[in-house]
């Protein structure tokens, strides 16, 4: 064979720029798209899955739910069983005794009770005398047998008029069958079967609540819930399976339980309608399971976990099956949600993937010409660039090359001096213009720690200021309260009570001192000290802080508007008055100074979440941007006469109560600015 004409020989003849095209593309065209469906199939599969682990964890929470009850109704039966009012009427008239389990019946919430002698026999139900028994009722040998029974039975349209009569209970009982698309075929046209959940417990001489019997058995109490079309059941079920907004992307949760393979009670809709329903959405009761689940779950015993038709519409479903105390199967729950979202889900993702791998086949092929091309442009680059030196351009290059092989080699090393030299210049560039930034960035630091330092002079300044005046005031104070002490005890009582209201009057002044001193303290060392805390009316005391500035407004025209709607104990919290009102007074005197040629002043206050919000708002110049980033800092202010302090003292007031100040503009759009005093509510 001519090694010309073999596939191999004429790979060898091919260019450089063919070659590499075959050797990149087709991995692209064979072996990506595998990869593709490989991924597709594996992506399919994993989601199924994750969707049959969510419905069986739903599953177990519904398994948990059913027993929970069913177990509640052997509590209730035990509980009526050992009861002292159902021992003192076994010997009463049959009346007294119906009465009696009428009201034990609507205490526990149950459908039946009755009451049967020891061998089984009934004796009385809730709705009179009774007499008799079916042998073959589960409910006559689960008390005949002188056990302690709970368990799902399945009883006949007789068996249960029987333990539980009644013309509510009867009209539940029969369940019209539906006929339902892929279900098992059947000569039945109703279940007339009920499916209850039936508790038997024994009746002890001796036994009441306040200890067990454990003498003869004197009866039995037989106690259950019906649970054909006990929608209220099934639909607990499903809200604890799946709560409101449980499930994404639209779909809805289902409950339903089974006798044998028809749902007698269940949520799902006959019209496809919502889980609520709504006009013209019938619940799908007497439709039956498809024959496949049937004969899965309850001609084997298996538990289905998949997706199945239910009804009218496919759902990511779970069947368990439901057993009687002769371990019979009589019945199915089931638990399920539609899978029609997940199933648009999936199929989009599907396609995403598949767009992906399109893409970037795309990409791949792009990305490959372009490699194509930088295996044989070098060789026109280093053509031309021996041209241009021959011409006189020494500063002329071959450039940056892509190609990795020989030939980009050596367009590598003939620019190999100037691209160094290149390197190191724009090197020595951006180290000069690094070191331009990091030295203009120290210089903001340092005058940022200039300015701190200086800030923090002045606040120890004025701290060490404010204790010196502060121990200095305290010595006349106490020289002043003993002697005023002195004076009390001097007087008789006819002239002390002459004088006892300027009296009186010197201590509120002396006690005001005494407070300004803390306060002073409170400023030089905010965290030593504390007011004394009382349950302060907040609406009542912005108002009385208002007299307090009364002398500045009469200087002014301003309107002030009130809008308490915490009110009592609403806006009651606990701090110190005089520390509080000193914050109030404070926000009056900003908001006042704000408006020197009049305006409108509003104080609001209302409760919410635990807290109440005190509003002073003005309607001045506002707040600048700029000064609102720094208001709260000490030494801050706009005023020609003012400290700066007013503001940082008066959060940090506040704060040590935990609450906050906050300052911003006016939510209604209009010119002033707005501050909002937070305080816990309580008192």
């Amino acid at each position: 064979m001519n090694p010309v004409t073999t596939p191999l020989g004429r790979f060898a003849r091919l260019s450089i720029r063919n070659k590499l095209l075959a050797m990149v593309l087709l991995p692209l065209v064979g072996v990506l798209p595998v990869l593709g469906l490989i991924l597709a199939w594996w992506s399919n599969e994993a989601f199924d899955r994750v969707l049959i682990t969510k419905v069986r964890a739903d599953l177990a929470v519904a398994q948990g739910y059913f027993d929970r009850t069913l177990a509640e109704v052997g509590a209730s039966a035990l509980a009526i069983a050992e009861s002292r009012a159902l021992h003192d009427v076994l010997a009463a008239p049959p009346a007294r005794q119906a009465a009696l389990l009428e009201a034990l019946r609507q205490r526990e919430r149950l459908d039946f009770v009755n009451l049967r002698a020891a061998d089984g026999s009934l004796r009385a139900t809730q709705d009179g005398a009774a007499s008799g028994h079916d042998p073959a009722s589960p409910a006559f040998k689960a008390s005949a047998s002188g056990g302690e029974h709970v368990s799902v039975e399945v009883l006949s349209a007789e068996q249960l008029a029987l333990v539980g009569p009644g013309q509510a209970l009867a009209k539940r009982v029969a369940v019209p069958l539906v006929p339902t698309r892929n279900a098992a075929p059947t000569d039945r046209a109703v279940e007339d079967r009920a499916m209850v959940l039936l508790a038997t417990r024994s009746i002890r001489a001796g036994g009441d609540r306040a200890g067990e019997g454990s003498g003869a058995v004197l009866g039995h109490v037989q106690a259950g819930i019906l649970l054909n079309r006990n929608l209220a059941f099934i639909d607990h079920v499903n809200e604890i399976v799946y709560p409101a907004g449980s499930l994404p992307f639209g779909s809805q949760g289902t409950a339903t339980l089974f006798l044998d393979d028809v749902r007698i009670s269940t949520n799902v809709r006959l019209f496809g309608g919502g889980r609520d329903g709504g006009q013209g959405d019938e619940r799908a009761i007497g439709t039956r399971v498809s024959k496949i689940v049937r004969d899965a779950v309850l001609g084997e015993g298996h538990t289905w976990l998949d997706h199945a038709f239910v009804v009218n519409d496919w759902y990511v479903s779970g069947y368990l099956p439901l057993a009687d105390s002769a371990g019979q199967r009589i019945g199915m729950l089931y638990v399920g949600y539609l899978a029609r979202p997940f199933t648009v889900l999936k199929v989009a993702m599907l396609l995403a993937i598949g767009a992906v791998f399109f893409a970037a086949m795309i990409v791949a092929a792009f990305v490959s010409l372009r490699w194509a091309r930088s295996i044989f442009k070098p060789l026109e680059q280093m053509e031309a660039t021996m041209r241009r030196v021959q011409a006189g351009a020494l500063e002329a290059r071959v450039g940056q090359v892509a190609s990795g092989d020989e030939i980009g080699r050596l367009a590598g090393h003939l620019d190999h001096l100037l691209d160094a030299v290149g390197e190191k210049t724009r090197e020595l560039e951006r180290w000069n213009a690094e070191l331009d930034a990091k030295v203009a960035e120290r210089t903001r630091e340092l005058e940022e720690t200039q300015r701190h330092l200086v800030r923090s002079e002045k606040l120890a300044t004025v701290g060490q200021l404010t204790a010196s005046i502060a121990h200095e005031v305290n010595n006349p104070i106490a020289v002043i309260q003993g002697n005023l002490d002195l004076v009390r005890e001097l007087l008789d009582a006819p002239a002390r009570a002459k004088v006892a209201p300027e009296l009186k009057l010197v201590d509120a002044q002396i006690e005001r001192m005494r407070l300004i001193v803390t306060q002073l303290l409170q400023f030089a060392r905010p965290t030593e000290f504390a007011g004394y805390v009382a349950s302060v009316d907040v609406a009542r005391l912005l108002d009385e802080s208002l007299v307090l500035v009364q002398h500045l407004l009469a200087k002014t025209r301003i309107d002030v508007h009130r809008d308490f709607r915490a009110t009592g104990a609403a806006a009651t919290v606990a701090i110190n008055r005089q520390e509080l009102q000193q914050v109030f007074v404070n926000l009056l005197v900003n908001a006042i100074h704000a408006m020197p040629e009049g305006g409108r002043l509003d104080l609001a206050t209302h409760a919410a979440g635990g807290e109440v919000h005190c509003e002073v708002i003005d309607s001045g110049p506002g707040l600048p941007p700029e000064l609102l980033a720094q208001l709260f800092q000490p030494f801050t202010t706009r005023k020609q006469d003012g400290t700066g302090l007013g503001l940082w003292i008066s959060r940090g007031i506040v704060e040590r109560y935990g609450g906050d100040i906050r300052a911003g503009a006016r939510t209604d759009g209009e010119r002033g600015a707005r501050f909002v005093v937070v305080l816990k509510a309580g008192g």
